[in-house]
Order: structure tokens, then C-alpha cells, then sequence
């Protein structure tokens, strides 16, 4: 088995024709890396499908669902807030993004897949149980929680969030969720504003300054995620990769590296090993600097691959 990557082209159609960072360019500069540093043939390709209404209703609500269903547009851009768009092909696009986290959950737990990273746009970890925003239509990764949960009774998931934004989102659907250990570093204070007064025993939100270094970082998340994590012997980790604390990222200002990256990644496949079985799948959130997203996200596959 090898590491497995799930995408579709479909995801590459939302939002063509207007100017905004999170846009298709991203996907192409991840698949054009993968082939400059000769990964492409050691690696397992997926399509990823649509995720069905049901699937995505247990993590939203039913009206949200249907609310993004009818403001799908034939032409032109509508806004769900100020930041959140839909273009003809976002809706297909968002059910392929959260589709990918379904296949990532039967590949990892049918045991066709040792470790899966899901090459999918629009993000996710924004969009809350009943609301579109930062991005983000649907939530990628609680879908896929929520399914694993579902289809195969799952009782123990840990969801490792290390966008440079909060997941708020995430955090608003799986509040009430003891059976989710949800673990966010975020720069604060920062867009969405949210997580850094949260209380709560199943999520530990790290808030991070501005400026903040590597080295920091990775001992903000050993002290905090690792012994975490570690007591709550996880039976699958779900992780929301966004790039964008990257120092050439500057669409925010946390400092990290590539190297910062590769070693985020080879701790949470650790942690994957020794709970899990090593079943771990990474699913892009932010990154908008192509060619740090895309370094960073190779750095992270061939960790996986290791």
C-alpha cells in the first residue's frame, strides 16, 4: 500500500472567472510539484465523488443544505458573505471536496490506503452547521468525521487543525461531539476572531502571535497536541493541512518553513502509528502563495510516504 491522493477536476471549476486567493491555480501548482519531484508514479490516484445530501446533512443542517443547493448560480458570482462566493461550478466542485473525505475514510479503513492526502478545493473548516463563510461551503473534514463515525462506528477521532486560521466551523459542529478530540493552533487575534475563549475538554484551541517562529510553534504543539492526542488513543486522525501560516505566505503572519511542515507531518503520522494503525488523511484547507503551498504540501506527502 503507499500514500494515496484524492482530487478531481471538478474541484479546479470553482470560481474561474473572478480574481480571489483561494482559486484553481492552487490545485494545478500541487499536481504540477508532485511531477517535478518524480512522485506522481509512487503515488495512488483517486477520483473523488460527490458526497450525497445525507452525508453532507450530518454535519450540517438540512436547510443550510438545501439553502446552498438553490443559491447555486447558472452564470456569474453570487456572495454568501463577503469573503464566500458561488460560481456555476462551486457547488459541483464543494461536493467533490467533501466527497474526497468519505473515499479518504472507506481507502484508510478498508485498508486500501496506508496514509491519504485530499488535493480538493473550496476549504472547509469555516463553514459551520448552519453557515457559508471564510471561504468555505461545506466542512470537508467534519463530513468525513461524521461518515466515519457512521459507516463504520468509530467512537475515537482526533481532528488536527493547523490552517493559520481558527477552525471555527469545525469547532461549531463538533462542540457537543465528546467522541471528536478537535486540536487548532491559530494566529490570534486573526480572522474568524473565534476559538481563544473556548473551554472545553474535547478541544484544545492554541492561539499563536503573530511573528511566532517554527521553533515555537513545534513546542506549542508537542506540549499541547502531542499528550493530547497521545491520552485519547484516537482510532483514526483527520487532519485540516492549511499552508498559509508559511513565512511567504502573506495573507496572514506566522513564520513557518517547509521544514516546519515536514515535521508537523511526521508527528501526526507518529501519532497515527502508534493509535491507529497509522490511518491518517490530510485534506487541504488555506495555502496561498503557490509556490510555499506547493513545496509544503511535497514536503508533507514524502514525509507520509517515509
Amino acid at each position: 500500500m503507499s500514500v494515496a491522493i484524492i482530487s478531481h477536476n471538478e474541484c479546479t471549476e470553482h470560481g474561474t472567472d473572478i480574481a480571489h486567493p483561494e482559486n484553481a491555480l492552487r490545485l494545478s501548482a500541487i499536481h504540477d510539484a508532485l511531477i517535478e519531484n518524480h512522485l506522481e508514479p509512487l503515488l495512488q490516484f483517486y477520483e473523488a465523488p460527490k458526497a450525497s445530501r445525507d452525508q453532507l446533512c450530518n454535519a450540517h443542517s438540512i436547510a443550510y443544505v438545501d439553502s446552498i443547493f438553490t443559491a447555486a448560480p447558472d452564470k456569474g458570482v453570487i456572495w454568501l458573505d463577503p469573503d464566500t462566493f458561488m460560481t456555476p461550478g462551486s457547488l459541483n466542485a464543494a461536493l467533490r471536496a467533501a466527497g474526497a473525505n468519505v473515499l479518504a475514510v472507506d481507502l484508510l479503513m478498508q485498508k486500501k490506503a496506508t496514509q491519504v492526502f485530499c488535493s480538493i478545493r473550496p476549504p472547509g473548516h469555516h463553514a459551520e452547521y448552519d453557515r457559508a463563510m471564510g471561504f468555505c461551503l461545506f466542512n470537508n473534514i467534519a463530513i468525513g468525521a461524521a461518515y466515519a463515525k457512521q459507516k463504520y462506528g468509530i467512537k475515537r477521532i482526533a481532528i488536527i487543525d493547523f490552517d493559520v486560521h481558527h477552525g471555527n466551523g469545525t469547532e461549531d459542529i463538533i462542540q457537543d461531539e465528546i467522541g471528536i478530540l478537535f486540536c487548532s493552533l491559530f494566529q490570534h487575534p486573526y480572522y474568524p476572531y473565534k476559538g481563544s475563549d473556548t473551554h472545553s475538554d474535547h478541544i484544545i484551541n492554541i492561539p499563536i502571535s503573530a511573528g511566532t517562529e517554527g521553533i515555537e510553534y513545534r513546542d506549542l504543539f508537542a506540549m499541547n497536541c502531542i499528550p493530547a492526542i497521545m491520552d485519547f488513543e484516537p482510532e483514526l486522525i483527520l487532519v485540516s493541512a492549511g499552508f498559509d501560516a508559511h513565512i511567504e505566505d502573506n495573507l496572514a503572519g506566522i513564520c513557518l518553513t517547509d521544514s516546519d511542515y515536514a515535521w508537523l507531518a511526521c508527528e501526526i503520522k507518529k501519532l497515527a502509528q502508534k493509535n491507529c494503525e497509522g490511518k491518517v488523511a490530510f485534506t487541504l484547507e488555506g495555502g496561498y502563495s503557490l509556490p510555499a503551498l506547493s513545496r509544503s504540501v511535497v514536503v508533507v506527502i514524502k514525509e507520509l510516504m517515509n
